[in-house]
């Protein structure tokens, strides 16, 4: 069997690297997990989520080598058709691209304002009107797809590529005390208390400090 690694960063502050184990694991690749120190300054920057198109995480197969979170759903989903990263019908796997593509490019005031920490609790935290903005059309986006797939993931009974996409987010919610609409709170929930959810924030509470900057990022 060909080996892999994915090489990612922080697992308590990248989003980008939850993303991109999200969606190794549920492709079923046989992969090792680098990961790259914090006093990297390549690292700290995205460990800052400067972009979403950074470095990491990055996937070595063989000797492909793939990186950008979505590039990477695309390079398994074609590797791995049998894993279901993206839904069979072709309307809707239109509709899971869309919504995928929609977090990898957009709502830069939810992730400028509301940083990914799972450590943290921040009870009654303010939000600001572009945060507010953001967190509405994501909002939106939960009730949709659960009145049109009727849950309890996005497309339905199991998680695909735009749950992988939404997951750090949910984290948002919890460590910001984000106030949401049942529908809404019943999916992060769902989010929050998906095995593989629950790995990641077990391995992130035993991450040392490394990220000092972030705590000044609101």
């Amino acid at each position: 069997m060909t080996a892999a690694t994915l090489t990612i960063s922080s697992r308590n502050y990248s989003s980008w690297s939850l993303r991109g184990w999200l969606i190794c694991r549920m492709a079923g690749i046989d992969f090792s997990t680098e990961v790259l120190s914090g006093e990297d300054t390549t690292s700290r920057a995205e460990l800052l989520h400067l972009s979403p198109s950074f470095l990491v995480p990055r996937l070595r197969h063989g000797d492909v080598v793939v990186w950008d979170t979505l590039a990477i759903a695309s390079y398994l989903n074609e590797t791995f058709p049998e894993a279901g990263l993206l839904p069979k019908d072709r309307a809707e796997r239109a509709h899971c691209h869309s919504i995928s593509g929609e977090m990898h490019s957009g709502f830069v005031n939810l992730r400028s304002a509301l940083p990914m920490n799972l450590k943290a609790f921040h009870p009654g935290f303010r939000l600001f009107n572009g945060a507010k903005a953001d967190i509405e059309r994501i909002v939106t986006i939960f009730d949709d797809c659960l009145d049109r797939y009727e849950g309890p993931f996005l497309f339905g009974k199991t998680p695909c590529l735009a749950d992988a996409m939404y997951a750090p987010v949910c984290t948002r919610f919890r460590t910001y005390d984000v106030k949401l609409p049942p529908s809404a709170a019943a999916y992060r929930d769902t989010i929050l208390h998906w095995p593989l959810m629950i790995e990641w924030a077990e391995t992130a509470a035993q991450e040392p400090e490394e990220i000092e900057e972030l705590d000044m990022e609101f």
